[in-house]
């Protein structure tokens, strides 16, 4: 086998470490900043938060390093020690506050420190573990309805089968039950609050809740007939049927109708909730109208102040003026310049970060500033990500991560970011609109119908173009899927 020799050229693209810690914070919300910061004050001692009870963080580092006995594993060689400039970490100014927070004088009620708390709620699982707990069980009993409850989703439905949760008490709790055993328990879990709950489907789920008003009179009693027997034709609104069938007038169907939809679906839905963060939307933007001037402001509530940890810097100094250069002095110098290179490349990530956000955001403002005057919907330009990136010089990617990720509260609402991005369609004039337009408007024709004769996707499509919009049936179906929008059918009123 011969060997041969070959010159060859390669271009690589890497990310350097900062870059990644970089695009990772980009994708952090504002109600997650401060819990990341936490985390790098933790792992690394040469940053700290600059608040008045700070310590000046000099004992626990001396403490580190001057223990007497430990070892020292810092990355780095002689070599590198010898091209260390203690100028450069110890200069005049590592010790102020990080300006990163972009405070607006004109809003001082932005930069309270006060972080946003989050209200503490119990669960839908603790509910009826609580309520669980208020019945006189014998253990065996009490773990088969722990289990059960336990296997109940967070919309309160249970739709683990049975013979799933027989198993499940065979392998983890070893406890033999019968299936007669556990639908007796499940039974017994659905006369607990909210009422619907432990249901195995919608059916059941509505069924419960009026059991319950059984007694509230014949109408009550007709909506649980039409919901046994004719549940199907109910949810396709085949009403003409369900009439024959019970021999009722339309008026009496509506009143039944309207017992039914007072009902819930979903009764472990507003019991709690289990991810906060689907709960509360902090935005990360305010937009203020100042007198027909919009003005933009980054919220900094859960962004603390950051600097260099000043013992870390006295060390250095100490370090410095001393004329003993020993190996164990030597890699105390290294680890301590990897700390503060760590603490000054997150610093400035997060400069960085809120840099981005502020240029992304502000470009979003200016290409759609009618919008964000008026509140109207069909004012909004097509806007694709690659429209950004373009007038801020940011990857496409980087613009997707903010939009994705981030909310901005204007005087008409909280709206994430990726809300005001729309492909756009062409109108007769050949004028380019933003499809976001098209939807509001076929909303706003759908709300308008008439719900005895909804509109049809072909109608809805005629209306459309006699208004100017180039759009196909397929299109119209399409956005008003979109919109979660019934069809024709299933939105028609008695």
């Amino acid at each position: 086998m011969a060997l041969s020799q070959s010159l060859q050229q390669k271009l690589l693209q890497k990310l350097s470490p900062q870059q990644i810690q970089l695009m990772k914070l980009l994708q952090v919300p504002t109600a997650n900043l401060e819990e990341r910061i936490k985390e790098e004050l933790e792992e690394n001692p040469a940053l700290e938060q600059s608040d008045e009870d700070s310590d000046d963080g000099f004992d626990e580092p001396r403490d580190e390093f001057e223990s007497g006995e430990e070892d020292y594993e810092a990355e780095g060689s002689e070599e590198d020690y010898d091209k260390i400039d203690i100028s450069e970490y110890v200069h005049d100014g590592d010790d102020e506050i990080a300006d990163y927070r972009m405070r607006d004088d004109n809003y001082p009620e932005l930069d309270d420190k006060q972080v946003m708390p989050f209200k503490v709620e119990s669960t839908l699982h603790d509910m009826l573990a609580d309520q669980l707990g208020m019945l006189t069980l014998d253990e065996r009993k009490r773990k088969i309805a722990e289990q059960i409850v336990g296997s109940i989703d967070d919309d309160g439905y249970l739709r683990r089968e049975t013979a799933s949760i027989q198993d499940d008490l065979a392998f983890r709790q070893n406890i033999e039950a019968s299936e007669g055993e556990i639908e007796e328990l499940i039974q017994l879990i659905q006369h607990f609050d909210p009422p619907g709950v432990a249901a195995r489907d919608l059916q059941e789920c509505l069924l419960l809740q009026l059991d319950r008003r059984r007694n509230e009179g014949h109408t009550v009693q007709q909506a649980i007939e039409i919901l046994t027997r004719y549940f199907d034709e109910f949810t396709k609104k085949h009403y003409d049927k369900i009439q024959r069938g019970l021999n009722i007038n339309d008026e009496e169907l509506r009143d039944i109708i309207q017992q039914i939809i007072k009902l819930n679906p979903k009764p472990g839905g507003n019991v709690g909730e289990v991810n906060k963060a689907e709960s509360y939307v902090i935005p990360d933007f305010f937009i203020f109208n100042n007198a027909g001037k919009l003005e933009l402001t980054l919220n900094s509530k859960n962004a603390p102040d950051l600097r260099i940890s000043e013992g870390y810097r006295d060390m250095l100094k100490e370090y410095d003026k001393s004329s003993k250069k020993d190996k164990r002095q030597k890699e105390a110098v290294l680890f301590i310049k990897q700390k503060i290179d760590a603490a000054k490349w997150f610093i400035d990530a997060i400069k960085q970060r809120q840099q981005t956000l502020m240029m992304t955001m502000q470009t979003i403002l200016d290409y759609q500033q009618e919008f964000f005057l008026t509140g109207d919907e069909t004012t909004m330009r097509p806007m694709i990500l690659k429209d950004i990136a373009e007038r801020t010089g940011l990857d496409i990617s980087t613009v997707s991560r903010v939009a994705n990720s981030k909310f901005v509260q204007t005087e008409f609402g909280t709206y994430r970011l990726k809300f005001f991005f729309s492909e756009s369609l062409s109108t007769e004039s050949g004028e380019e609109v933003s499809t976001r337009e098209v939807k509001k408007i076929l909303s706003d024709m759908v709300g308008g119908e008439n719900k005895r004769k909804p509109l049809s996707d072909e109608r809805l499509t005629e209306l459309l173009q006699e208004k100017g919009y180039n759009i196909a049936r397929r299109t119209v179906a399409k956005y008003r899927e979109q919109l979660n929008i019934p069809v024709a059918r299933l939105r028609k009123e008695l």
